[in-house]
């Protein structure tokens, strides 16, 4: 049946995403028993890679203790909830993976509470100081020089909108047409980069550009509230003030380094150009858009951009695992570890391509006992097979006469220790010489001792020794 492609290529487009998210949807767990959750805990098989959990039940409990609001009791309400999410199948399915993006925004959160005593100094003047010694100049500066509405826009759009939604969009993309390991590598990836890049931020906070325009290099103290820098002018360009409210009640204020916005944007292109390759040019492009909004807009400088984006190259390319690399890059949904053919295209078994491994042989494709049909010869064992089980006729000797031998398994040495039932390693050799002896018959004749016609072998007749030293 020949199927009927729209013309429209955006119609198109949409029958595919659709048809994506209907085979996606059928894929989910569906079940909602806890008990179906403690069977799997139960059969799980834990590893050295399972102690992470505990890092995350330590890390939530040290947030949980300093965490003002909500305060206590109603606090408890988060492990609560979320530990009915881990037990429900079909909501377990999202959690688990996402557990490092929870981790990261519980402590983004709470940092704010973090007491002023155990809270290190801010750096005012050390990120221009090396910008101007690195660079030359303090880049950020100058590209703040001239701001125009046209601009403001191309820089907004970035930097307080697309990032905002383009995390959530890699991640549909990768739910609907890759494998699932490939969408929970994504949650890994930006969780753990986000937490550390946080962690790096309390641990080094640094002053950005919009302070020093707006305070110069005068110390800072965390009583101070943050500032929209360029966005500001967005709000005035809309009459709102949605970016100054955000960003003047932002729980991390001095977490100038390294920019996390230049982070997203270099982990997103990644993904996408390793993931879905037609797409790189085009990625690639709006992360150096971002780039240049971060600065222009006053929220970084150029070295913080840098270490935002080495950051996430090397989560990126640390997490990435064998299984995910080249052609298991295309595996289709549905593939566990790589092991799905790519469609109809033939490529085989992934894994084993990478590693030019011959494919395993499994019962969902076929098994010799499938074709075993039905005899009422008794099965015998390969070893003792021949085309002429019972009587073997030979050739005529020297003096004319044919003589007839019966062969039994006495009469021919074992190969090796025969199981009870005729078998060998759980298969059974019913028929196969039988086949063997049609393989080529019609190239074979009495001059090479082989008779599978008349299922006898039949040997050249024997030469004297006159006859021997005449040739």
């Amino acid at each position: 049946m020949t199927l009927i492609r729209p013309r429209n290529g955006f119609v198109q487009t949409l029958n595919t995403i659709f048809a994506a998210l209907v085979s996606a949807v059928g894929r989910l767990d569906k079940s909602f028993s806890p008990s179906l959750t403690i069977q799997r805990l139960q059969s799980h098989t834990f590893t050295a890679s399972d102690s992470i959990y505990i890092f995350h039940i330590i890390l939530a409990t040290f947030w949980l203790s300093i965490m003002q609001v909500p305060s206590f009791p109603a606090k408890l309400i988060i492990p609560l909830l979320y530990g009915i999410a881990l037990l429900i199948p079909f909501t377990s399915q999202f959690f688990i993976p996402a557990t490092p993006v929870f981790a990261w925004l519980i402590t983004y959160y709470t940092c704010q509470f973090i007491p002023a005593s155990w809270r290190p100094s801010i750096r005012v003047s050390l990120l221009p100081t090396l910008e101007s010694v690195l660079y030359g100049a303090n880049i950020s500066d100058i590209l703040t020089r001239f701001t125009h509405p046209i601009l403001d826009i191309l820089a907004w759009l970035p930097y307080g909108v697309i990032h905002f939604i383009f995390p959530f969009v890699v991640a549909v993309f990768l739910w609907l047409f890759r494998c699932k390991e490939a969408l929970h590598l994504w949650a890994r990836v930006i969780g753990y980069m986000n937490l550390l890049g946080v962690i790096i931020q309390l641990i080094f906070p640094c002053s950005p550009p919009w302070y020093e325009l707006i305070h110069g290099l005068t110390p800072a103290n965390y009583s101070m509230k943050g500032s929209p820098g360029g966005l500001a002018r967005i709000d005035a360009l809309f009459g709102g003030h949605g970016y100054t409210s955000t960003f003047s009640n932002s729980p991390l204020v001095f977490g100038a380094f390294p920019s996390l916005h230049a982070g997203w944007a270099t982990i997103e292109a990644l993904f996408l150009s390793h993931f879905f390759p037609q797409t790189t040019k085009y990625i690639w492009t709006y992360v150096g858009v971002l780039y240049w909004a971060t600065m222009y807009l006053t929220h970084h400088y150029l070295i913080d951009v840098v270490g935002g984006a080495c950051l996430a190259i090397a989560f990126f390319y640390l997490f990435l695992p064998d299984e995910l690399k080249g052609a298991g890059a295309l595996a289709p949904p549905g593939s566990v570890n790589g092991y799905s053919r790519l469609g109809s295209g033939g490529r085989g078994w992934l894994k084993y391509d990478t590693y030019d491994l011959e494919t395993p042989r499994t019962k969902t494709i076929y098994d010799p006992d499938d074709f075993d049909a039905s005899s009422d010869e008794g099965e015998v064992d390969i070893t003792y097979r021949s085309p002429a089980p019972a009587n073997v006729t030979f050739g005529a000797n020297s003096s004319g006469h044919t003589s007839t031998s019966t062969f039994t398994p006495s009469n021919v040495p074992s190969v090796g220790p025969v199981p009870s039932g005729g078998r060998r390693d759980g298969r059974s050799h019913k028929h196969t010489a039988s086949i063997a002896s049609l393989i080529h018959g019609d190239a074979r004749g009495p001059a090479d001792g082989w008779s599978p016609v008349s299922g006898a072998f039949v040997l050249p007749p024997q030469q004297s020794g006159k006859e021997r030293s005449r040739e």
